[in-house]
């Protein structure tokens, strides 16, 4: 029973909602028959013991018991529905609306019509799903005025406006995540009527002025244009004015977005954008809006680190370190740990401190092993360890070509890996063979540690 749909379900149950679930079982309306509930209190004195549920100590024949476990699971499946529907409070004057409008009672549709206008108004968010839910209650609104013995005027432009509006908000979010996730992973998306959409929002004063639309609208064209810095300052100034009217979820996506954007201008030689970075990055972190679950991601946690000691900011970035590592998920908390603490005593030129903390974690996240191992590459580098750089480099290119989908950290990694080998010859190159590496390292689009490797040759 432990490796059932049921109790895989089960198991997730927090303990109010399998309070409620017992008071669903024990009303006749949901289940008319005890068998459900007496299966369903011995899952919980199960979970409560903390023991696996066994077939054999339900009391129920097997053939009795495979059907049995199907209908609880149809139970917890109609419950867990129901939550759902009912989750977003503004939902329910609508739904009761169309309810009386079916039932033919025009007064109480009218109440709760105007119930669902009041309360979507009244909530701080002006989201995709505000205007869905606008352009919903314009349909009902729609719905009541066709009636056969209607003659006020009807609302279509109203509903043709708000569906617009809900379609647009919700196209270019989506056009945003997925421009956002190809960049890392190795996958490319058809946008449909994306075109149509920009041009018409393009034309559109209404629509620009409404952030659900608006921030999306100048993130697509930042992300997209070769020249996206006035279209990221437009973003910007609205999502520091009008975030708030998003939700949170909303909030953290549209902050790293912008933060990417930046990353991308960093790594074409813009260091101004380090501390814009930064900046975003810090009020990110003042609003909480980094946290899921009450967890930091690990991917957050070293991008801050390795931003904030590009700024120079050394003080914040070690309690930053120190205090947010408890935020980690444990199975990262380590690694992200040490990694970042020998970041930081490289940059310190410690390179001993800084290696002892390499090892001391054990580097299973794909991304923190690569960061790892350029770090180590480095410090070998400027030690002048070159033996054991070349067989560190040798590891791991093998490393990253067993790597199945890594995308562009793919590229980036094995071209860290082609520049330092190149590197490595500088000295015994002339100097217009130097100037040559210089100038293709300058134009090489992806290398996250391009900097570094100018720096180098200006050293040599």
């Amino acid at each position: 029973m432990e490796n059932s749909l049921l109790w895989q379900v089960f198991v997730t149950l927090g303990s109010l909602e399998r309070k409620h679930l017992d008071q669903w079982l024990c009303s006749p309306f949901f289940c008319r028959r005890e068998q459900p509930l007496q299966l369903y209190r011995y899952l919980q004195t199960c979970l409560d013991k903390g023991v696996a549920p066994a077939a054999s100590a339900t009391g129920f024949a097997s053939r009795e018991l495979n059907l049995l476990m199907s209908e609880v699971l149809g139970h917890i499946e109609h419950f867990l529905v129901y939550r759902e529907r009912f989750e977003v409070e503004e939902n329910f004057p609508l739904n009761l609306a169309t309810a009386y409008r079916k039932r033919g009672l025009e007064k109480h549709f009218r109440q709760r019509l105007h119930k669902a206008r009041v309360q979507w108004a009244q909530q701080p968010y002006r989201h995709a799903e505000y205007f869905e839910a606008q352009a919903g209650i314009e349909y009902e609104w729609y719905q009541f005025l066709s009636m056969d013995r209607r003659t006020e005027a009807l609302n279509l432009q109203d509903l043709s406006d708000q569906t617009d509006t809900a379609y647009i908000a919700r196209k270019l979010r989506q056009a945003c995540m997925a421009l956002s996730h190809q960049t890392v992973y190795n996958a490319e998306y058809r946008f449909g009527l994306l075109d149509a959409v920009l041009d018409h929002v393009r034309h559109s004063e209404r629509l620009q002025e409404l952030p659900a639309v608006a921030l999306y609208y100048n993130c697509y064209l930042f992300l997209t244009e070769s020249e996206g810095e006035g279209f990221f300052q437009r973003f910007k100034e609205q999502l520091l004015a009008q975030q708030e009217s998003l939700p949170v979820e909303e909030q953290r996506n549209l902050h790293l977005l912008a933060i990417n954007y930046c990353i991308r201008q960093i790594n074409r030689l813009a260091p101004g954008y380090f501390r814009e970075a930064l900046d975003l990055y810090q009020s990110a972190l003042r609003a909480e809006l980094l946290f899921e679950n009450g967890l930091l991601s690990h991917f957050a946690y070293n991008n801050i680190v390795a931003i904030a000691i590009k700024v120079g900011e050394h003080d914040w970035v070690r309690q930053f370190i120190e205090n947010y590592a408890q935020h980690l998920e444990k199975k990262h908390r380590n690694a992200s740990y040490h990694l970042n603490l020998a970041r930081v005593e490289y940059e310190r030129r410690d390179m001993r401190a800084a290696l002892l903390h390499l090892q001391q974690a054990d580097y299973k996240d794909l991304i923190n092993n690569l960061i790892a191992k350029t770090l180590q590459l480095k410090i070998y580098y400027e030690t002048d360890e070159f033996d054991t750089l070349d067989a560190h480099l040798q590891s791991m290119q093998t490393f990253i070509r067993r790597q199945r989908v890594i995308g562009y950290h793919k590229t980036n990694y094995l071209n860290i890996i082609r520049y330092t080998r190149q590197l490595m010859q500088r000295h015994a190159a002339g100097r217009q063979v130097r100037e040559r590496l210089r100038q293709k390292i300058t134009s090489e689009p992806v290398l996250t540690e391009k900097e570094w490797f100018l720096e180098q040759l200006s050293g040599g």
